[in-house]
């Protein structure tokens, strides 16, 4: 809107400097007055610097010029920030950072254009020679400028040049593209920053000085001059360009590591090697893409895929890549697929690679493909100061949060749903938590899963406010607090839930939410509630009977293997005579060939001619081959297979939790784990029990996000349940071997 008077305001300030320089009788070789900076780029805002270097030979003696040639533009009333040098002493100088990035810039005013050709050929050709020195020192002063401004797209008082997703990041991408080691330049970028210049044209005018911050009251007027309406439109608006520009920069800078990464003197392949991670989904250096022949059209599933495996991998979703599946791909049916359910819960849960990857969707306007109800909360302002994010924004980091809380409840996948929707209702000129209710209810419902567990989300939307309020408002010991809770609170799962929802809301809002003092409060609460309700877990069901194959009624030592094929992998069924150490040596042999286990589910069956242990993997490999899978199972039972080590825990990674549920169960010792999802994490447990002499009479795997959520029902030989002291000690057995 404000290009052509940008555009005016430079052509006029080169006609005073190019008078200035005539009137000083300036030579027209060997000197050269030279614009650097925001006025090298011809994008002056009304109360912009001139950022201007009088440059010379070093064998050229300039007199007086080097005085004489400022007191005219000063006399114009210009602010003028400006330096004298000779080219050896510009190279010097430029070995500070700032000076640096001004000087790639560089526009001839006056003089000698030849010198001033001279001097930005030199200047690039030192950027490009020095980048894998100069981006890491430029990446790191972009961090402390951002630790002190904030993220334009939610700090209260935005600097619309400073912030991080302001024009110096465009600036700072530019630099990365001239440094030509990253393609950091796209449309997008351009597009935005244009726009953002023309905000701070205005910021100028309406602060009638060279600022760049805009102030509360500035909104309203700042919407008008900018033809967007009212205050709330331009907050979105101008949000909006710095988050765009904010996840262009995070993303040039990932790409920019990984290309610093790889040695000096490596040649790129000319076509990218592609791993293929998933089913239709590869990773390419570094980033994750559609694997070769894959059609978008054939698998509703594969955006959420490609997302949860971006995210778990803490990749780049490559942007084409999933602009390709937004415009291309099927839309998911309704109920959903447990696939993309599943893919759901793991991007939610995914930690510190939800953000990039969320971010990547939402400039794709791919999050409305699976939630359109996103929109109503998108680039929302918090009316409550203590947020320091937009209400979409917010959401995100309580899903982060979440996830770092997931040992300390039993169904992590309603949590993280929960936390994803727990602001959905904003927007609305209701209650939000009301509105959200029957929103959430009907989104649940449409990703599939069970009517109960629909209606937890939809109580856990409706009542997310409510723990906090009561602890810090009511007495945590008076019965009518207890009473008042439990109303809507029904079982001891929902009272977790609800715990840690009300903590990830809170951290996620600010530090101040979230106090020691708060959250003693709120633990006081839940713990006097928690032992109103008690505590059950669900009861086993039983398992459908699994045809015993000839083979393995006729030898004791036989071991069946069926792999049967499905869209996004396999089930491999497991039948051999029970014994102890059964299952370990299964998964044992699954570990041996790496094979992923994402379920899985084990129970004995009985029958005239014995007792028979069966077991069915849930795994990502849909041509697995049986023979292969009973060769490696061998091979454990014989002790000739050497097997791969269990990953060690990663320093920061959640602790595993290792339970014993004594109400579960009153034949069985029953097992809950919930630990990492780490390659051998079954076969150790499993390899545990059965060195201590105990039998598995049922298992049940799961993985849910990044956590494996494994349930044993634990016998000793003969069925006989075990003793608290044998419950103990398998426990502690457990939680040693997992690392915990």
């Amino acid at each position: 809107m404000t290009a052509a008077r940008r555009q005016a305001r430079a052509t006029a300030a080169d006609e005073l400097c190019r008078e200035a320089y005539a009137a000083s009788a300036g030579p027209v070789a060997g000197v050269a007055l030279v614009a650097v900076g925001g006025y090298g780029r011809g994008e002056l805002a009304p109360h912009s610097d001139l950022d201007v270097v009088l440059v010379h030979d070093d064998d050229v003696e300039i007199g007086e010029l080097g005085s004489t040639l400022w007191y005219p533009l000063w006399d114009s009333g210009r602010r003028l920030d400006h330096s004298v040098r000779s080219m050896s002493q510009v190279l010097e100088a430029a070995a500070d950072l700032r000076v640096a990035l001004g000087l790639l810039d560089a526009r001839h005013l006056a003089g000698d254009p030849g010198l001033t050709l001279r001097l930005r050929t030199t200047m690039l050709a030192d950027w490009r020679r020095q980048a894998r020195t100069r981006l890491p020192e430029l990446k790191a002063m972009t961090h402390r400028r951002h630790d002190v401004t904030g993220e334009l797209a939610h700090v209260s008082v935005p600097d619309v040049k400073e912030s991080e997703g302001g024009l110096r990041d465009a600036g700072v991408l530019k630099a990365i593209e001239a440094s030509w080691l990253v393609d950091a330049s796209t449309p997008a970028l351009e597009a935005a920053r244009q726009m953002l210049l023309d905000v701070r044209d205005e910021v100028h005018d309406l602060a009638g000085r060279p600022s760049d911050r805009i102030a509360p009251e500035m909104w309203a007027p700042l919407g008008e001059r900018l033809d967007l309406g009212d205050a709330e439109a331009a907050q979105r608006h101008v949000r909006s360009l710095g988050r765009r520009i904010g996840h262009l920069s995070r993303l040039a800078w990932r790409r920019t590591d990984a290309v610093m990464a790889r040695p000096t003197g490596e040649k790129g392949r000319r076509t990218p090697a592609l791993e293929r991670i998933a089913p239709g989904i590869a990773l390419s250096r570094g980033e994750v893409v559609l694997d070769a022949g894959t059609d978008p059209a054939a698998d509703p599933t594969l955006l959420l895929r490609a997302a949860a495996e971006a995210a778990g991998r803490d990749a780049v979703l490559a942007p084409t890549t999933a602009a390709r599946l937004v415009r291309d791909g099927a839309e998911l049916p309704v109920p959903w697929p447990a696939t993309a359910r599943d893919a759901l819960v793991r991007l939610l849960a995914s930690g510190p690679g939800l953000l990039p990857v969320w971010e990547t969707l939402d400039e794709i306007d791919g999050i409305e493909t699976f939630l359109p109800e996103w929109e109503q909360i998108r680039l929302l302002p918090h009316a409550s100061s203590i947020h320091r994010f937009t209400v979409d924004r917010h959401v995100v980091e309580t899903c982060a949060e979440a996830g770092r809380l997931i040992r300390s409840v039993r169904r992590p996948d309603l949590l993280l749903v929960a936390a994803l929707l727990h602001d959905i209702g904003k927007g609305s000129l209701h209650d939000h938590s009301v509105a959200g209710e029957p929103l959430a209810r009907k989104i649940v419902a449409r990703m599939g899963f069970s009517d109960l567990d629909a209606e937890v989300v939809a109580s856990l939307v409706r009542w997310h406010l409510l723990l906090a309020d009561l602890a810090t408002t009511r007495d945590p010991d008076d019965p009518a607090t207890i009473a008042e809770l439990l109303t809507h609170v029904p079982d001891a799962a929902s009272l977790e839930l609800l715990r840690a929802l009300t903590e990830a809301d809170a951290r996620a809002a600010s530090p101040a939410a979230w106090t020691t003092w708060r959250a003693s409060l709120v633990d006081r609460l839940a713990s006097t509630a928690a032992h109103a309700l008690g505590a059950e877990v669900a009861r086993a069901t039983p398992a459908d009977p699994v045809p015993v194959p000839d083979a393995v009624r006729r030898d004791a030592g036989a071991v069946s293997v069926e792999v049967t094929p499905h869209e996004v992998g396999a089930t491999v069924t497991v039948v051999a005579a029970d014994r102890v150490g059964l299952l370990a040596d299964v998964a044992g042999g699954l570990a041996a060939l790496r094979v992923p286990v994402h379920a899985a589910r084990a129970w004995a069956q009985v029958d005239a001619d014995g007792e028979w242990g069966v077991s069915a993997w849930e795994v990502p490999d849909a041509y697995l081959d049986p023979s292969v899978v009973r060769e490696r199972i061998r091979r454990v039972v014989e002790g000739t297979q050497r097997m791969p080590d269990l990953p060690a825990r990663p320093d920061g990674e959640l602790p595993p939790i290792v339970e014993v549920r004594p109400d579960a169960s009153r034949a069985s010792l029953v097992l809950e784990i919930r630990t990492s999802d780490r390659p051998g994490v079954v076969h150790r447990v499993l390899t545990t029990l059965a060195d201590l002499g105990l039998t598995v009479a049922s298992a049940h795997v799961s993985t849910l996000g990044p956590q494996a959520v494994d349930v044993f029902y634990v016998q000793e030989v003969g069925g006989v349940r075990p003793t608290e002291e044998r419950a103990a000690a398998a426990a502690h057995a457990v939680r040693t071997a997992l690392g915990g």
